[in-house]
């Protein structure tokens, strides 16, 4: 069964998109930590990142990176904080945190409720710095 994620990247559930390109994904987390709380995936579903092959694991490295700097130039924070957690979804994400406190990257708290507009203008900021 497809994880949510490959549905995402098959279009069968919308997602806040920043980034694509043929083997990676970037998008707004519907439940974040913090207002620019970005998952980074690669398009391969493959559950443990550890597991990805190293081409495909480099490549992710590399376009999170692009993302953060552009989630750092476009969400007011002292620093973009990067996790990898993987229990909740069986597929590889990169969490993308906008850290000004350590317990902004905190994953036992309440997650915040945006609306849609506010998900859309994040997005965009992020998108613009890209």
């Amino acid at each position: 069964m497809a994880s949510i994620f490959t549905k995402i990247i098959n279009g069968e559930i919308p997602a806040y998109k920043i980034a694509e390109n043929e083997n990676y994904l970037a998008f707004l987390d519907v439940f974040p930590l913090v207002k620019g709380h970005t998952l980074v995936i690669p398009k391969k579903e493959v559950d443990k990142i550890f597991d990805l092959d190293k081409e495909t694991y480099s490549g992710l490295m590399d376009f999170a990176y692009d993302i953060a700097q552009a989630v750092e130039k476009a969400i007011l924070c002292k620093r973009v904080g990067m996790a990898v957690v993987g229990l909740e979804v069986p597929h590889t994400h990169v969490h993308l945190i906008p850290l000004n406190t350590m317990s902004d990257i905190n994953f036992t708290r309440p997650k915040l409720k945006l609306e849609d507009g506010e998900m859309k203008e994040i997005a965009k900021k992020i998108k613009h710095n890209l």
